[in-house]
């Protein structure tokens, strides 16, 4: 059956209360909609329900009417809110208004038009169609579509993470089906500031053109879909998004600093010398990462516990040879003839080392398990294993179900073996899962459905799991040991879903090549991603996989990407080094002190960490006021054609615009892969990049030198430098040089003025872990400058927390070309100090 624009019964039921369980959104085929909220026209063909979930969140959902006259039952997983606004239905007219949005409907047709109160159109359905299933597992549920029809003039942004440069245009035509380096999102925005999320987990599709924009579901009930809209602007939009699937999380301070990644640290000891080499260099870290295979061989895959004989002093030892991966065999045979020794001997002293180094360790963990572990013995017997071939393959090793409560439960049983040896943070791999499909592989039941109805939230229940498993485990802790406060689960993952910033996880891109052309993809994946309300993500710094550089950090031509990659990395919500064996990704390995490879990536990272009150006032932003860290220039300059079709320049925060260098200036490389300098002395060479600036005045963080906009400049780029404006008006704290992110107080702050223009900022501290901000335990001071008087008001501190500083110094810089470096500490033009009342200088 294929029915289409064929509507005669509308159910427009605004206040409908529905039961659902914690982190879903369900109907009931047994709720009836209260008749005072309901225009009813006689129907035997599509039902249409619209409810407003608030005044700027509308929901919709159409069925065939041969599946009756209430609302199928439908499972959200990335929708956590219920509805809970009324909105008026005007006298003899099909429309339902509320404060923010106004909708309409077509009764002929069935199509829903989008507009504001006072008239403003916004969005219109052009056609929705199902069509029946035979012939599968999926029988008798339906194929479904929704089309729309956008304006000529408006360009499309979000869809998630799609490993392309496009930012904006129109035509897309991409499958909706999550995978390694891809994670699509059903959801798009545009410049006029309304949003559409369409909520199927299902294998999909959305294609635009100028006459439809639609999206196509394989499996489903119902059409159903979210239409936001807030004031026109994207920030709006985003607070919509949060509040429809839940508010971020905020990650510790650490999580903001550096953190040197590998595949893979081999042993224990390897691990804990990268560490020792850093501090020694006094390269700045914070995070250092346990990758696959401390569990051992891929029997063993995912076992959730270290078996692998070099991390607990087992090489030799006849009863855990078996768990030897194939590629440590011959230096077990060397350990053994030179009689060697591991520096550290267990998993617990690896821990504590990296600790008592001021330092965190991340460690990996699948969803998947090899024959041999305990989780798959268990999976197994409760029938929580997919059939699929994953990775490793052919090694006997299956993805789990997730979507089994059971599962997720078996899953966090095991994990506490890790969780118990005061592991940092989980690097949630393979989330997709990896899946190498197969005939029939769509018709495999999961929990919840067939896998062709499901797979796309695979990540997020996966990760929502962990989440919550630990944070009851820490709220049992906190109750139990006095003195105890807890610490914020942190979860790095290798896809993502709509809801994903809900549940202490953030994205990584994926395993992807090291390239200009991936770097240059990554700048607009990133953007297009955090548009879609995830506001934390990252790539590998440098790119995994470095065949085209033979896997050599000497190589000229590498160093130039991975040194334009790091300076990028400053600028990520999350700077993480990473690279896949057998490339070391160290930073000494670039280089040594004086040379340009090395010297321009280590001063990378000491901004990094200068900018460290400026990044966690961000992402404390992120949380308090639904803000994002990488800010696409559509959210700032909507109106400005120019500036939001550029995918490869963005606001970090509120207050700097910048320009990744994608692309080399200063070398060239040859057919065999090896990398050649242009210049005999690399350090003097300045070639310039283009950079657009939007209207108003804009600085160049590195010299002062102020510009107005909107105009594009050639700006001279030396290996040390990247292209960083600072939006004028803005406020920007600036750190004490540290070696971790905790080191020193933030007693004595550089605050930076940019004149220009008013503008304001709020510096925001809590504790740097635990949950406590959830209680309001935290502060925030607000700074205002005031151009036309050349006033800053440092105002009343709000809120407070243990251990927040009573008194603090305040070196207020008034930027110019005469300042100095934007790199360095600046000429301070007052200095005063700060016991959280109000203070006003005059600059």
């Amino acid at each position: 059956m294929r029915l289409r624009n064929t509507t005669l019964l509308i159910l427009l039921a605004v206040a409908l209360k529905l039961a659902a369980a914690p982190g879903e959104a369900k109907v009931s085929k047994k709720a009836e909609m209260p008749s005072s909220f309901t225009h009813l026209i006689e129907s035997e063909q599509m039902g249409v329900c619209v409810q407003f979930y608030s005044a700027g969140i509308v929901r919709v959902r159409k069925w065939p009417m041969a599946e009756g006259r209430v609302v199928p039952e439908k499972k959200s997983y990335s929708v956590i809110m219920s509805p809970r606004q009324k909105a008026a239905r005007k006298s003899g007219e099909n429309m339902l208004v509320s404060d923010l949005l106004s909708v309409s409907v077509d009764t002929q047709t069935g199509q829903l038009t989008f507009s504001t109160p006072d008239g403003k159109p916004l969005l219109t359905e052009t056609s929705t169609s199902f069509e029946m299933r035979r012939g599968d597992a999926d029988e008798g549920k339906y194929r479904v579509s929704q089309t729309w029809q956008l304006r000529p003039e408006e360009q499309i942004f979000g869809l998630g993470q799609l490993r392309s440069s496009k930012m904006g245009g129109r035509g897309y035509d991409i499958d909706i089906w999550n995978r390694n380096t891809y994670t699509p999102i059903p959801y798009f925005t545009t410049q006029n500031g309304f949003g559409v999320y369409w909520d199927n987990a299902g294998r999909s599709h959305f294609k635009d053109s100028p006459d439809a924009t639609t999206f196509r579901s394989e499996v489903g009930v119902c059409a159903d879909y979210y239409f936001m809209f807030r004031d026109g602007s994207q920030d709006g939009l985003i607070d919509c998004i949060r509040q429809l699937t839940g508010q971020a999380t905020m990650f510790p301070l650490w999580t903001m600093g550096h953190w040197q990644c590998r595949e893979r640290y081999k042993t224990s000891d390897e691990l804990v010398f990268a560490l020792d080499r850093y501090r020694e260099l006094g390269i700045p870290l914070d995070g250092i990462v346990q990758d696959w295979q401390y569990w051992g061989c891929d029997s063993n895959w995912n076992a959730m516990d270290f078996m692998n004989p070099y991390y607990i002093n087992k090489v030799g030892d006849p009863l855990w040879a078996r768990y030897l991966p194939e590629d440590l065999k011959a230096l077990a045979k060397e350990y053994l003839d030179k009689g060697l020794k591991p520096r550290i001997k267990s998993p617990g002293e690896m821990v504590g080392y990296v600790h008592g180094r001021n330092a965190h360790l991340m460690i990996s963990i699948w969803a998947n398990f090899g024959p041999w572990t305990k989780p798959y013995t268990d999976l197994e017997k409760i029938g929580a294993l997919l059939p699929f071939e994953t990775w490793p393959m052919r090694r006997g090793v299956k993805p789990y179900d997730p979507f089994n409560p059971k599962a997720r439960d078996i899953y966090w049983h095991y994990l506490t073996t890790l969780y118990n040896m005061g592991l940092d943070a989980w690097w949630t791999d393979s989330t997709e899962p990896d899946h190498f499909e197969g005939p029939g592989d769509d018709d495999v039941k999961t929990h919840d459905g067939t896998w062709r109805s499901v797979k796309n939230a695979f990540p997020l229940v996966t990760n929502r799991g962990i989440y919550e498993h630990q944070r009851e485990a820490e709220a049992k802790r906190i109750k139990k040991e006095k003195g105890y406060k807890g610490r914020r689960s942190v979860q790095m993952t290798r896809s993502g879903a709509f809801g994903l910033q809900h549940y202490g996880t953030f994205s990584w891109s994926g395993d992807i090549q090291a390239s200009w052309q991936e770097m240059k993809d990554q700048v607009a994946s990133g953007l297009n991603y955090t548009l879609c309300g995830i506001p934390f993500w990252n790539s590998d710094i440098g790119g995994f996989f470095y065949w085209d550089y033979n896997n050599d950090p000497k190589n000229p031509a590498l160093q130039e990407l991975h040194t334009r990659w790091m300076q990028w990395g400053t600028f990520m919500p999350i700077m993480r080094n990473h690279a896949s064996s057998p490339m070391p990704s160290e930073l000494y390995h670039f280089g040594n002190a004086g040379d340009w490879a090395y010297d321009a990536q280590v001063d990378a990272v000491r901004l990094r960490y200068r900018l460290l009150p400026y990044i966690y006032s961000s992402a404390g932003d992120c949380v308090q006021r639904s803000g994002s860290m990488m800010r696409a220039l559509v959210m700032d300059f909507p109106s400005d054609t120019t500036a939001i079709s550029h995918g490869d320049e963005y606001m970090f925060g509120r207050q700097l615009l910048v320009k990744p260098v994608t692309s080399p200036l200063y070398t060239w490389q040859e057919d065999k892969r090896h990398g050649y300098a242009i210049y005999p002395d690399l350090k003097k060479a300045a070639a310039p990049v283009d950079v657009y600036l939007p209207a108003g005045i804009w600085y160049d963080f590195f010299s002062g030198k102020a510009f107005e906009g909107p105009r594009t400049v050639q700006r001279p780029t030396p290996i040390t430098e990247m292209p960083v404006y600072v939006r004028g008006g803005s406020i920007l704290p600036f750190g004490p040089e540290v070696q971790y992110a905790s080191q020193k107080a933030w007693d004595d702050l550089e605050i930076r003025v940019y004149p220009g223009a008013d503008g304001q900022f709020i510096l925001y501290e809590d504790e740097g872990d635990n949950y406590n901000y959830e209680r309001n335990i935290f502060s925030e001071i607000p700074f205002v400058w005031d151009d036309s008087t050349q006033t800053l008001t440092i105002g009343q501190r709000k809120g407070k927390f243990p251990g927040m500083l009573a008194e603090r110094t305040f070196r207020i810089v008034r930027v110019s070309a005469d300042a100095g470096r934007g790199d360095q500490p600046m000429q301070v033009t007052k200095t005063l100090c700060y016991r959280g009342s109000e203070v006003k200088v005059k600059i």
